[in-house]
């Protein structure tokens, strides 16, 4: 059984290491402390380990989930955009967003629906989300800052080369000791190392639940959990989905009361607990999820350091590791976006009014976006009867 175990681990470390300062950078954009991001992060890692192991426990599959990374650029973006967003508010949005991916758990339309959203829709939307985090690495390369970004960078280009599943973690582990060497004495100072979940009463605020709940949600149903139960699906694994869904939406709804963004199910590192290499046997790779989900547990232990560690960071050093962290799912949104001939105008639009981070009456871009892009692609496909020649 060490082959699962092992994969669970690799899995896990790789999830966490890869996304860790991201999700922290995004809470702290809309308007966290210090201390709610250590405890955002903490009960994220929480909910995908105890999930973690009760669904894949439960079902015998090597179900897996994971904290949204897009969701956390999208936080990142919307307080780029906005910097009055209060933690409360944003509390309250992801709250809503985990409500709406329980509602698609207990009712299938209402999935059916998010999942009917035109595909070069929802991927120019996620492209355009990311596009803006991912410039970062090159503007911080031709900044005064160079000489932090571009071990980074070196890291992640001989990596991608020589071992592409290690590239974004060495990268991650490249960034940290440069912050290590280059920070100021008594970085540590004042922070609380050990874990601790801080209650973040909510707000509801109509204009960030339409700036980043709503977005949010698309992102994280579209773009996180479809892919995830198609991953499973080409290793022979059915997913339930109103467990998947409810599970996961009912455990972000409890992490964002502490902080937390949301979570859903894995994709990148499901295909490692739940392909061949996790274990020959198909009905012993569960066992990697279960072993993913503790090592999660054990993982959220550091979410205090973690914190301090990213607070001691200059934002661009940060930024910089989560643009070649994103940087697939760029290329890959991209791609679908634009795949279709006949829907590119409508999803290159999409695009740039996402990406352009413009705010309208409170309300943020990645809406909008859909919005514009929506009412185009109608405009677009929609053809007039042709008027009947009147009668000889």
């Amino acid at each position: 059984m060490l082959q699962p175990i092992s994969a669970g681990i690799v899995a896990a470390i790789t999830g966490f290491a890869t996304s860790f300062a991201i999700v922290i950078a995004g809470l702290r954009a809309v308007g966290a402390t210090d201390a709610q991001a250590a405890s955002g992060l903490f009960a994220l890692c929480i909910v995908v380990g105890v999930i973690c192991c009760v669904l894949s426990f439960w079902l015998k599959i090597p179900i897996s989930f994971a904290w949204s990374t897009p969701g956390a650029v999208l936080l990142v973006t919307a307080g780029a955009a906005n910097d009055s967003y209060s933690f409360g508010s944003a509390v309250g949005a992801f709250i809503v967003c985990a409500v709406l991916i329980v509602l698609c758990g207990l009712w299938p339309a209402l999935g059916r629906l998010i999942t009917r959203i035109p595909r070069p829709i929802a991927s120019a939307m996620l492209a355009g989300i990311l596009f803006p985090i991912c410039i970062v690495p090159a503007q911080t390369l031709f900044s005064a800052e160079w000489n932090l970004a571009l071990p980074v960078v070196l890291t992640w280009l001989v990596l991608f080369r020589l071992a592409p599943r290690w590239a974004v973690p060495a990268a991650m582990l490249a960034a940290i000791i440069v912050i290590v060497i280059t920070a100021k004495s008594g970085w540590l100072d004042g922070a609380s190392l050990a874990p601790g979940l801080e209650f973040v009463p909510p707000a509801f605020d109509f204009s960030v639940i339409l700036s980043i709940g709503l977005p949010l949600f698309i992102v994280t149903m579209a773009g996180q959990n479809v892919p995830g139960i198609l991953v499973m699906k080409t290793f022979d694994y059915d997913v339930p989905s109103r467990a998947a869904l409810v599970g996961s939406g009912a455990a972000s709804a409890g992490a964002a009361l502490f902080g937390g963004h949301v979570i859903n199910l894995a994709a990148i590192t499901a295909a490692l607990m739940a392909s061949p290499e996790a274990h020959p046997d198909r009905e012993k790779r569960w066992v990697a999820s279960f072993t993913a989900g503790i090592v999660y547990l054990v993982l959220g232990l550091g979410a205090g350091l973690a914190a301090a560690l990213v607070a001691a960071a200059p934002v661009s050093l940060i930024v910089t590791v989560a643009g070649l962290a994103v940087l697939g799912a760029l290329v890959g949104g991209i791609t679908s976006a634009l795949e279709d001939p006949q829907h590119r105008i409508a999803a290159i639009l999409t695009f740039l009014v996402v990406a352009s981070g413009v705010s309208v009456a409170g309300i943020g871009s990645a809406f909008w976006g859909l919005i514009v892009g929506g009412i185009v692609m109608l405009w677009l496909s929609w053809t007039r009867k042709p008027t009947p020649e009147p009668a000889r």
